[in-house]
């Protein structure tokens, strides 16, 4: 084993518990909004999973949230000015508040729209204006800051609501303009690396996607006349896809292996392109199925799910296109996906759903209503930030209040082993893997249960604590994590 790309969780030490459910950026650590937590609760009481902490320091606009460690990271508005908030995520309490730039106003209401991203001791966040700051995850201390416009960006119409992606050394975002649509800067010193120069459209609201594509790293990004596909060394145009978007085009592409999906609100509908060996796009499949305005879709095994303004909440064929269930039993909103179920938020009335994940139609389980809700959001606005599972807590938000349930199973949480192991056994990793892999023989067959279970979190470990994997017991400590996991 040349390097530490096996697809593994570590301990970092005996009474070291692996902060496995950690949400460091927008729509998790592998940009899918698809948790990978166990043992959660099925069914909730009538009046909704037990409310942990509620706070109202959390400031206007629809920042979402990134949880690390027992910290929250979001954004919000106070007076004129929005701010970067740091809370314990265990009690509510407010730590920090750091400026990031002045107020964006608009009619559907005010505030910074993005969610801030988690990378080791650094967290980076964008206000509506486009303005950039990197701070200290642990006291807020601004470390550097950038403004899009420097780089010929100018927002659009609802502001900069994309949420910037850590990847390596850089921080990548789409100022767009003629300078060049995407830029990536040193996540250290906030120093320009590149700029998409051959790739200038306008910027729009998606957020990129990182993604391994025949081998090759690159960004997935989407506006309203293009799928781009731009190689994370350089900053050239690798690929290009026509997409006719109109007015607004909001939600996360989706990346399978070579294959790419989007989808848009205004009657544009979805979309499937297959890239090939030379980065020749080819297209899938395209309808109207999945008419996603910006409450966004997740894919969970061969599916997708989402609020489609044509049919309602819809269940999509990934392979064909088609539609396997779509229902109205619950208005538009927002999905998220945990332990096997989906998380619904509707935007105007703050009802939250849990569903199955599940091709074979709408089975509800639960439900409840936010409250309260807040007195100060526009008339024109919704509830439209998205839901989050972390750490077995369910995380809400409206306006400047902030909620948090408890949505772990207390038996399961009681049978859970503790995650702990000793170390000192192994002298190099290559030892390791190869007693992980004679233990555990589903760590070496690609795509099973076992193996994803090793990728995704191995690829969370590598956004916020990448210092682990110095330790050469890594590779069985890990596979002893994941298999824990599994029993659950």
């Amino acid at each position: 084993m040349k390097s530490p790309r096996l697809p593994l969780l570590l301990l970092l030490a005996v009474s070291t518990t692996v902060h496995g459910a950690d949400w460091p950026r927008w729509r998790g650590p592998n940009r899918d909004d698809v948790s990978t937590e166990t043992g959660l609760l099925k069914q909730w009481p009538e009046t909704g999973p037990k409310k942990l902490w509620m706070s109202a320091k959390a400031g206007l606009g629809y920042s979402g949230c990134a949880v690390v460690q027992g910290v929250l990271y979001t954004m919000g508005l106070e007076g004129d000015t929005e701010q970067l908030l740091a809370f314990d995520a265990n009690t509510g309490d407010l730590k920090w508040s750091t400026p990031i730039g002045p107020i964006f106003t608009n009619k559907w209401g005010d505030g910074p729209r993005g969610t801030p991203a988690v990378d080791g001791n650094r967290v980076y966040a964008l206000s509506g204006q486009g303005y950039l700051l990197c701070a200290n995850s642990a006291d807020g201390k601004p470390l550097w800051t950038a403004a899009l416009k420097d780089f010929g960006g100018k927002p659009p119409s609802w502001g900069y609501t994309e949420s910037v992606l850590v990847d390596g050394n850089n921080v990548v975002c789409t100022p767009g303009g003629a300078q060049g649509a995407m830029l990536a800067l040193d996540k250290t010193s906030g120093k320009k690396v590149w700029q998409s120069t051959d790739w200038t459209d306008p910027a729009q609201y998606a957020s990129i996607v990182p993604a391994d594509i025949h081998g090759s790293r690159q960004y997935v990004a989407l506006t309203a006349q293009h799928i781009a596909g731009i190689d994370a060394k350089s900053g050239a145009k690798l690929w290009l896809a026509d997409f006719a978007g109109r007015t607004a085009v909001i939600p996360t592409p989706i990346v399978l292996n070579n294959t790419v999906y989007v989808a848009s609100g205004y009657g544009v509908g979805c979309k499937l392109i297959h890239i090939g060996a030379k980065n020749v796009v080819q297209d899938g499949w395209t309808n109207t199925n999945m008419v996603n305005h910006h409450g966004g879709v997740v894919l969970v095994d061969g599916y997708l799910y989402g609020y489609s303004d044509k049919g309602g909440w819809t269940c999509q064929d990934w392979k064909t296109g088609e539609v396997k269930w779509a229902e109205k039993k619950l208005g538009k909103g927002a999905v998220h996906c945990a332990d096997g179920m989906l998380y619904l938020l509707e935007e105007s009335s703050g009802t939250v759903v849990l569903i199955d994940a599940s091709p074979n139609g709408w089975k509800e389980y639960s439900r409840f209503k936010l409250d309260p809700q807040t007195t100060q959001r526009k008339p024109e606005g919704r509830i439209w930030t998205h839901p989050v599972v972390s750490d077995g807590k369910l995380y809400l938000r409206d306006q400047e209040l902030l909620f948090c349930y408890d949505i772990q199973d207390p038996t399961k949480r009681a049978a859970a082993p503790a995650k702990t192991a000793a170390l000192g056994k192994f002298t190099d990793p290559e030892s390791a893997k190869q007693a992980a892999m004679k233990l555990y023989p589903a760590l070496g067959v690609p795509a099973s249960p076992f193996n994803q279970a090793f990728l995704n979190k191995f690829r969370q470990l590598q956004q916020v604590r990448p210092e682990v994997l110095k330790n050469p017991n890594w590779p069985m400590l890990l596979a002893e994590e994941v298999a824990s996991d599994l029993k659950k």
